[in-house]
């Protein structure tokens, strides 16, 4: 063990050579600059050498032998020309040629990414012996450094568009041979909704926004059992209000059609646990996946979710109660806030899959009933609005003292990158906690007429 902590991973060949590669042919730098950073670099007089290459290049100076070497002794790398152009020599004789310059940055990146390695663990290990903090979070701060490495590592080409096209049509055509849920994305259970929004795509933040009481946790929850009995795929759910049980038994009145009161006090008729043992065998056989932590982090539910299975959707509720990562900072709770939001945004995109996340609307939206809510009323807004691929607003008090829409609510698509906005009118069965589309046979059994709805 000792022996293998005697040295940081490096190789001296392999730095020199990307230098030298540099200075026999300044063009190579373009393709290095690609994989490497100046923190890449072991020995540190060859990152200030590569860092000065990089400025030469970003200003469109050349980079020769002269100029080099007089901005390395400028900047006090060396203390006179002699010692700068003694090693700088050195470094270019030591390749013949800038060929295999690609292969040279891979060797170094390689290495770095080895140490940054050796430097998590030993700060991890630090932490684990320390005790300083809590075990979770340890744990989340392991996987945060591990996951940041590798994260960081992943690179993307450019794409020619006649490649892009050609996946565009491909699209198309499958579109056109019957839209699907990989094509057009997840489809709410909504078909009025769905309409609108045209499925919850890979990688889309969806923010849901209401006031208290008006039922976001139940839409939710609606969406999360539909997707899951249609799609197969598993559906992970982090509750940071209720418990599981809670959950659970608003999910279970929505699909029995169980009143929710008659659930808590346990005043169930023979029908009634007819439907419950039904209902219980059909979500049974679901990927519904829920978990209850409080205050949870982005870290920690990251690790959970990679975990799982053909993973198909994720439902945070809701934004505010989540745990910021840097807990001891002091940061504002808008900033917070921003920066959990942004979290889910890479989430979404990391994982490939949309990620519904309820918030809290502000104060001000509660005094003021009478208007639809509005983007600007999503509490600790911050950088949410900005995140978010879609802002899904639900409305019930817009419709007053009304008696015959008292139970009527507005879906409202307040922001779509993806497609158009716009709102849809739903109804809301309360003692079920469930949402239904408000097509001519419920607007009957409400008494309602749709045309002027």
């Amino acid at each position: 063990m000792d022996a293998l902590q005697k040295r940081m991973p490096f190789s001296l060949d392999a730095e020199q050579s990307v230098l030298g590669s540099v200075l026999i042919d300044p063009n190579c730098l373009n393709e290095i600059a690609e994989i490497l950073v100046g923190d890449d670099f072991y020995i540190e007089e060859h990152k200030k050498i590569f860092e000065i290459m990089l400025a030469f290049n970003l200003d469109n100076r050349t980079v020769d032998l002269v100029t080099l070497i007089n901005e390395l002794v400028a900047r006090g790398v060396y203390s006179d020309d002699a010692e700068a152009r003694s090693y700088i020599r050195v470094i270019a004789e030591v390749v013949p040629s800038a060929q295999n310059a690609k292969d040279y940055a891979k060797i170094v990146k390689d290495k770095s990414i080895l140490r940054r390695l050796i430097e998590a663990a030993d700060d991890i290990q630090r932490a684990a012996f320390t005790e300083s903090e809590d075990v979770r979070y340890i744990v989340d701060l392991a996987e945060r450094k591990i996951f940041d490495i590798a994260g960081n590592n992943e690179r993307h080409d450019f794409m020619h568009i006649s490649d892009i096209l050609m996946n565009t049509f491909d699209h198309l055509k499958l579109l056109k041979d019957g839209p699907s849920e990989e094509t057009i994305g997840i489809q709410t259970g909504f078909s009025e909704l769905d309409k609108q929004v045209v499925g919850l795509g890979k990688g889309n933040l969806i923010i849901v926004g209401a006031r208290p009481g008006v039922g976001k946790t139940s839409f939710a929850l609606n969406i999360a059992s539909s997707v899951a009995k249609r799609s197969k795929k598993s559906v992970c759910i982090f509750s940071l209000e209720m418990s599981n049980e809670e959950l659970v038994q608003r999910i279970l009145s929505s699909e029995a059609m169980i009143d929710s009161h008659n659930l808590q006090t346990g005043e169930l008729s023979s029908e009634d646990w007819e439907k419950l043992a039904m209902s219980a065998s059909i979500l049974s056989e679901t990927g519904i996946y829920v978990d209850d932590t409080t205050g949870i982090s982005l870290t920690s539910m990251k690790a959970k979710l990679r975990r799982v299975k053909n993973l198909g959707l994720v439902i945070v509720d809701y934004l505010q109660l989540m745990q910021p990562e840097n807990h001891r900072g002091e940061q504002s709770r808008v900033n917070q806030i921003g920066e959990i939001s942004r979290g889910l945004k890479v989430l979404a995109k990391e994982l490939r899959v949309p990620v519904i996340c309820l918030s809290q609307l502000s104060r001000t939206s509660e005094k003021e009933k009478e208007r639809k809510p509005m983007l600007s009323d999503l509490r600790d807004s911050g950088s949410i609005e900005q995140d978010a691929d879609m802002v899904i607003f639900l409305s019930r008090d817009y419709y007053g003292t009304d008696p015959e829409k008292k139970n009527l609510v507005d879906v409202i698509v307040a922001k779509n990158r993806h497609g158009s906005v716009g709102s849809v009118t739903m109804s809301w069965l309360g003692q079920y906690t469930k949402f239904s589309t408000l097509d001519r046979e419920t607007a009957q059994r409400f008494g309602l007429n749709l045309e002027e709805n």
